[in-house]
């Protein structure tokens, strides 16, 4: 079992490839955050990954029960932080991507807004 030297606490291994496939597997290979879909294309099974509900960095357990299909982006929305269930893991990350989502187009649309006056 490694060690993590922030907390000075062991921590449990990570998910194997073949572990991590039968969570994807399971979870019909969609991020149980957004919903995005790993199937629909190239570009979207890329980003997919598994994420420990309770982060290994908080003790987490390697057990099918704590791990989730999960997108990149997700997974480093949610950080490290612990949760009191999945759910409010879940508002959380959804809550925080619509946030970047209005500043990511109020900042294009102020570009887009400069363009045209040009």
């Amino acid at each position: 079992m490694p060690f993590n030297i922030m907390t000075l606490s062991r921590v449990d291994m990570p998910v194997s490839q073949a572990e991590g496939l039968k969570i994807l597997e399971r979870d019909q290979y969609c991020c149980r955050y957004c919903g995005l879909d790993g199937k629909a294309s190239f570009e979207n099974a890329l980003v997919m990954s598994v994420d420990f509900v309770v982060p290994r960095a908080h003790k987490g357990k390697k057990d099918p029960a704590n791990l989730v299909a999960c997108c990149r982006p997700c997974n480093t929305i949610k950080g490290t932080k612990v949760y009191k269930n999945f759910e409010e893991a879940r508002k959380f990350v959804l809550a925080q991507r619509e946030e970047l989502r209005r500043s990511w187009e109020a900042q294009h649309a102020r570009r887009a807004a400069k363009s045209a006056l040009a």
